[in-house]
């Protein structure tokens, strides 16, 4: 039995935790593989930890789609227009399905070309090619599935995200398991084991999905009516989605520059950047969160004209944000010498990471800034000025202050998390200014009269 299209309101917290439990299995899942590959060998981490540096750029230039989806299924839902958020819907998961394709033949046939560019030591280009080529050859299952993923919680069903998230993670980890370790004369496959363990995982999450999407949309999608839908709604998805994916796209464009400079010190500090990197993205999980939760509420506020109620929320999402973010990290950091030890035995890894941990203390609030007003931005439809300051403040700010005191003046991967500081805290102050100017008012592309709420959703 599908389930009734209702508005009803949703509290953050109701949308927040099952979005924070499946962003920490998907989170799990990579460190799942890093984990694993650590008993292996750390040379197999490096090699993987690049080859997701390159992935996670074409997760993005597909994600474009599926973050413009999140906002007008949002915004039509809280108008209550059902029909034209079934549309919606159908087109992104079509536009999607055919992007990622042409991308994921990109990956297959430069795969090797790419992470020369990253400027890989010889000795690891082999396993990641074989990781890369893999993983990235399938990407479209991964951009299937974030945007379904983006359909169904705009809709409020954050929670089916989750259950779908918790079977992919653990098929993932006893595939790693099974070829990693090969129990019962199993071959060990190492690094390719992973891809492998980790492209079946997505198959069969896809497969689940797809199914929530049917039985929870109880409007018919017009998947029949395909070409027949107005191309209006493919123009709005790219209106919102290409400058969003255009901040993501410059700040992983910024990290891959910023990890050939971390290549340049040499293997070990390349891998406790992924190490210290894992740990700290457990500590944004509770921002991001958050920032998701947010961006669905204020998504459905500006579309029922709740201009008010969504100017609050925002705030109150940051407030909460920061302190999280604030108290993890300096927990985190009491407790670096075990959580290292989980990776490796290498007491420099460890010693350095323990230092990038304490500055991670600072860093994480200033990363709070910028995942929870660039999300409230967003579901506004206000998307192309964070990505001009996005653009100026990671290329103007975070490469050159990298290379300057990470290489030239010779501090490395302390001198790198400096330049992330820096680059964090100017771009989330303002973007606070922005939020408070609220030019992002007339940026809705649903317009009715406005409703003029005071009270926030907590």
């Amino acid at each position: 039995m599908k389930v009734t299209t209702t508005t009803k309101k949703i509290t953050l917290f109701a949308l927040t935790w099952p979005i924070f439990i499946e962003l920490l299995l998907h989170m799990l899942m990579g460190n799942a593989d890093t984990l694993m590959l650590s008993q292996y060998s750390d040379n197999s981490v490096a090699a993987v930890g690049v080859a997701n540096q390159i992935f996670y750029v074409f997760i993005v230039m597909f994600g474009f789609i599926a973050a413009g989806t999140s906002v007008l299924v949002a915004q039509y839902f809280g108008a209550k227009q059902f029909k034209e958020a079934a549309e919606i819907s159908v087109v992104s998961i079509a536009a999607n399905f055919v992007f990622s394709l042409f991308l994921s033949g990109i990956v297959i046939l430069f795969s090797v070309n790419m992470l020369k560019f990253m400027d890989l030591p010889t000795e690891l280009l082999d396993e990641a090619n074989s990781y890369l080529k893999l993983v990235g050859g399938t990407a479209f299952l991964q951009a299937l599935i974030m945007t379904i993923g983006a359909i169904i919680r705009s809709y409020g069903y954050t929670k089916d995200s989750m259950y779908v998230t918790i079977g992919m993670n653990l098929i993932n980890v006893i595939g790693n398991y099974l070829f990693i370790f090969g129990p019962l004369g199993i071959p060990v496959l190492g690094v390719f084991g992973v891809a492998l363990s980790t492209v079946i995982s997505k198959a069969i999450g896809l497969i689940a999905i797809t199914y929530l999407l049917f039985k929870r949309i109880d409007k018919e999608l017009p998947f029949k009516r395909l070409f027949q839908l107005p191309i209006s709604h493919l123009k709005n998805l790219l209106r919102i989605g290409v400058p969003s994916a255009g901040e993501n796209l410059s700040y992983s464009g910024s990290q891959m520059v910023i990890t050939i400079f971390i290549t340049m010190i040499g293997t070990e500090a390349l891998t406790t950047k992924v190490y210290a990197h894992n740990l700290m993205m457990l500590i944004s999980l509770f921002s991001i969160s958050i920032a998701q939760g947010t961006q669905i509420i204020i998504g459905q506020m500006i579309g029922a004209r709740e201009l008010s109620k969504a100017y609050i929320t925002c705030l109150k999402s940051l407030n909460k944000a920061l302190i999280i973010s604030f108290i993890f990290a300096v927990i985190f950091w009491l407790s670096s010498d075990p959580l290292f030890s989980i990776f490796t035995n290498n007491l420099s890894i460890i010693e350095l990471g323990t230092t990038l941990l304490l500055l991670a203390i600072i860093l994480e609030p200033g990363r709070a800034f910028n995942l929870i007003i660039i999300n409230a931005l967003r579901a506004t439809g206000d998307v192309k000025f964070p990505v001009y300051m996005g653009i100026l403040s990671m290329w103007g700010i975070a490469v050159p202050i990298s290379y300057f005191l990470g290489i030239y003046l010779g501090y490395g991967l302390i001198g790198i998390w400096i330049a992330f500081i820096l680059d964090e805290w100017l771009r989330g102050i303002i973007m606070l200014w922005r939020w408070k100017t609220k030019a992002w008012e007339k940026k809705a592309f649903i317009h009715s009269q406005p409703k003029h709420e005071v009270a926030a959703s907590t």
